[in-house]
């Protein structure tokens, strides 16, 4: 693999904390076919995945206004399912050496020693192809091509180009997770409609916020792995300013899809309900300067129960009609 940003600071501590058998190129696999396969779920990031499949069938409810076939559900809800899992294993191999480093990523299956990088790295090439054929067999291409370029995007401009060299990756390379409500729209429809635009626009407008307040409790990960996440580049007030920003944003797009027509009341009042708190906890975020950060930590984690209770409002507010 070649080497980039990062890797340096990475080797450094690696060398003052001793190789482990990884770095000796000795994997130590777990015993039992349960275990091995929870190390191959772990590579996928099932929660992250999860979330992205929510607001793919939300999608697919919004722009059918009623119920799709559930097979057309079943087959593209399992492609992008794949897709995601796979993008995220190759993620895991090519940050192997980065993921050692950072105490929330060490006991990741192949920083901890239990699977081999190339493992990893077939993998997830092997679940992205599957995940295309899949989907252009039983969904159409037009939803396979935006699969596929979600795994791409995500592989190759986040991950492999962005990530460790600008603190604008998570900017960018948001784009990557937006994907899975465009998949959704073209699959019940072939085509992509204005209202699917503002569901991948709101996902895109929510990562950089979701993951800054990660990186202000968990900077000093960063820096030492030489990730130039915002706070560790720019500083806490630059991204808390910038976190402020990209939230208004979010919450302007999210009570845009109220003019689209395709979601009634109840979701614009559940945007805006959970828009004015993510904007409220701003406040205490921007006054947080104790070292445990506990304010970045309730935002962060507010972030994802905020994107999970939207989209579910879309689909609420869609099927009661209200």
């Amino acid at each position: 693999m070649k080497h980039e940003p990062g890797s340096v600071a990475a080797e450094t501590y690696l060398a003052g904390a001793g190789a482990t058998s990884l770095e000796r190129g000795k994997a130590r696999p777990r015993e039992g076919f349960l275990a091995r396969a929870s190390d191959y779920v772990a590579l996928t990031k099932p929660g992250i995945v999860l979330l992205l499949v929510l607001t793919a069938y939300a999608a697919m409810l919004v722009a059918t206004r009623g119920l799709p076939s559930p097979w057309r559900v079943l087959w593209t809800l399992l492609g992008l399912a794949l897709s995601a899992g796979g993008a995220n294993a190759v993620n895991m191999w090519y940050d192997a050496d980065i993921d050692r480093v950072m105490s929330r990523t060490r006991q990741r299956p192949i920083p901890a020693g239990r699977m081999r990088r190339e493992q990893a790295l077939g993998f997830g090439l092997a679940l992205g192809a599957l995940a295309f054929t899949l989907m252009a067999w039983q969904v159409g291409w037009l939803a396979a091509g935006l699969t596929l370029a979600g795994y791409l995007y995500y592989v190759l401009i986040y991950t492999m180009w962005l990530k460790r060299r600008t603190p604008e990756n998570i900017v960018i390379g948001g784009g990557a997770g937006a994907f899975p409500p465009l998949v959704g729209w073209a699959a019940v429809t072939g085509s992509i409609s204005p209202a699917a635009v503002l569901m991948f626009l709101i996902i895109f407008l929510w990562t950089p916020p979701h993951f800054w307040s990660l990186s202000l409790y968990k900077q000093e990960d960063y820096r030492r792995a030489g990730i130039p996440m915002m706070p560790v580049a720019r500083g806490e007030r630059r991204t808390k300013i910038e976190s402020l920003l990209y939230t208004v944003a979010l919450v302007a797009a999210s009570l845009a899809m109220g003019r689209t027509g395709t979601v009634g009341p109840l979701y614009v009042a559940v945007a805006a309900v959970l828009g004015a708190a993510f904007l409220a906890l701003h406040v205490p975020l921007w006054r947080d300067r104790a070292p445990e950060a506990p304010w970045a930590r309730l935002t962060f984690r507010y972030s994802l129960l905020y994107l999970t209770v939207l989209f579910t409002a879309l689909v609420v507010s869609h099927v009661v009609g209200v």
